[in-house]
């Protein structure tokens, strides 16, 4: 039986993952990724860290697994998205630690460059994005005008730029290719897709050289050979939440799910049409298998999981990620607390990256109970804002909601989900969905599967959530949540911070 590797290099950790051709997990090495905060809304991360902690577990898995190392057909590699590595060619050296997609750095310039309603709509045409620090295009930017000399090595070209499965390429084909996917560079606001190409208005008004881009491929392919030239085909390439879209089986038009990782990302299939949102919502490439394009609608959530580490690290009312759910379940309710996971900003469909994280509502009597069912309450309110607006664009009535990722094996939180959308929420027997997504994907480049839907008969059920209570109880949250989020838009300005 074949084995297929998906190497998940997320915001927190890198993984390397093994399964078979069924999507039994075989083998799993996994290290934490080291957090930078160098100044108030800035997050980093040590690309070079990045490199070898990827390596280093993929290496354990292949010790792993042993004298079934033989049998590995590809790799598949899925990435934090829009996160950006700019390094020198000649070297492999980064010239400054990645600037994570949760950077806010450049919330003035794109703050400035929104208030011009024709760049604007330029953006979104183009890009089906919205002007927001979150994308790849601004932190580029802020690189090459703020690292000494890079805009000169630049234009020499000797520099090279990519999001992170981009730079995992470049390494593991010992500089041999540079390429990223089109799931991916759908994320940088210097791609549109539409025409399937980096965008020369674009390009100017960051401006941005052509020769620092990667080369645009499908999803899966032949990208390279990792570990040597008699090594391990490189089959599949695809952003992380592309990845559990596919993982999940997603294939159809209204299928829709919700990853639970750093932050919470909702996408809903939308086929090969282009869903123009109008409620703050993001058009997105799902995947992109020879010359045939899946477009997705997308909303992101900032801070789901890292809501819940927050706990842990921030106010150490937790000693694990995993003793948020009992002690939550100690109190029926949040007595009128309200937290709104807003940390580094509110995602869509606010997309304000002033907005602040806040507990409202808290009198003598609250309890870090009372908060910590709060904040499951808040990611699960945050999913909501997301879910309602894209039932509203799409047009379609989302019946179901398919979850993954490691916050989705509360079932709490997961009950919480599904009372707040008054929809049904399906978790997989295999909440690895994400790096599956990843290996499938490399299974279809490598032959293993004839066909998306031939990957997609390894999804499972383990339990369907069914909402329950009453809509007035609903209702009722809803108006404080909203209340809540109104007070804390914007924060930052305020503060002058």
């Amino acid at each position: 039986m074949a084995i297929l590797l998906a190497l998940d290099e997320g915001t927190s950790s890198c993984r390397t993952v093994a399964f078979d051709e069924d999507g039994h997990i075989k083998s799993v090495a996994q290290r934490e990724l080291s957090q930078s905060y160098p100044q108030p809304g800035w997050v980093e991360h040590d690309a070079l860290e990045i490199r070898d902690h990827q390596l280093g577990t993929l290496h354990e898995v292949l010790g792993s697994l042993g004298a079934e190392s033989g049998d590995v057909a590809g790799i598949g590699i899925t990435n934090q998205r829009e996160t950006v590595v700019l390094w020198d060619r000649r070297t492999g050296e980064p010239i400054h630690p990645a600037i994570v997609w949760q950077d806010c750095r450049t919330a003035d310039a794109m703050e400035l460059l929104a208030s011009d309603e024709a760049v604007a709509k330029l953006i979104t045409d183009r890009t089906g994005l919205v002007l927001d620090p979150y994308f790849s295009a601004s932190k580029l930017q802020w690189l090459l005008d703020h690292v000494e000399g890079a805009r000169r090595a630049a234009k020499d070209g000797h520099l090279a730029f990519g999001t992170v499965e981009c730079w995992l390429l470049w390494c593991l084909t010992n500089g041999q290719r540079h390429a990223t996917d089109a799931s991916n560079a759908s994320r940088t606001m210097l791609y549109d897709i539409e025409r399937g190409c980096w965008d020369e208005d674009l390009l100017a008004l960051f401006d941005i050289p052509e020769s620092v881009l990667p080369e645009v491929v499908p999803c899966c392919g032949a990208f390279g050979t990792a570990l040597g030239n008699s090594g391990i085909p490189i089959a599949g390439m695809i952003g992380d939440q592309q990845a559990a879209l596919f993982g999940h089986g997603c294939l159809e038009v209204g299928d829709a799910k919700t990853t639970y990782g750093t932050g919470c990302f909702l996408l809903l299939n939308t086929g090969h049409n282009k869903v123009r949102s109008e409620g703050g919502l993001l058009t997105t490439i799902g995947w992109q298998l020879g010359n045939a394009t899946t477009f997705a609608m997308e909303g992101s959530v900032f801070m789901g999981g890292a809501s819940i580490q927050w706990l842990r690290d921030g106010l150490g009312i937790i000693n694990s990620a995993a003793d948020v759910n009992p002690l939550a379940e100690t109190v029926s309710d949040t007595d009128g607390v309200v937290l709104v996971p807003a940390f580094t900003g509110l995602g869509a469909p606010y997309w304000d990256p002033w907005g602040r994280g806040a507990i409202l509502g808290m009198t003598r009597g609250t309890t870090s109970a009372h908060i910590a069912r709060a904040t499951l309450e808040g990611i699960a309110m945050s999913v909501g804002d997301v879910f309602r607006a894209m039932e509203a664009d799409a047009k379609i009535p989302l019946h179901e909601l398919r979850v993954d990722g490691g916050a989705a094996a509360s079932d709490l939180l997961m009950q919480i989900q599904s009372d707040v959308l008054d929809t049904a929420v399906l978790r997989p027997a295999l909440l690895e969905t994400t790096a599956w997504g990843a290996a499938a994907m490399a299974g279809l480049g490598t032959g293993v599967f004839d066909s998306p839907e031939d990957a997609a008969t390894c999804w499972h059920l383990d339990r369907k959530f069914e909402p329950t209570g009453d809509d007035a109880r609903r209702a009722s949250k809803l108006r404080l949540w909203r209340s809540a989020v109104e007070r804390v838009k914007g924060w930052a300005r305020e503060e002058g911070s």
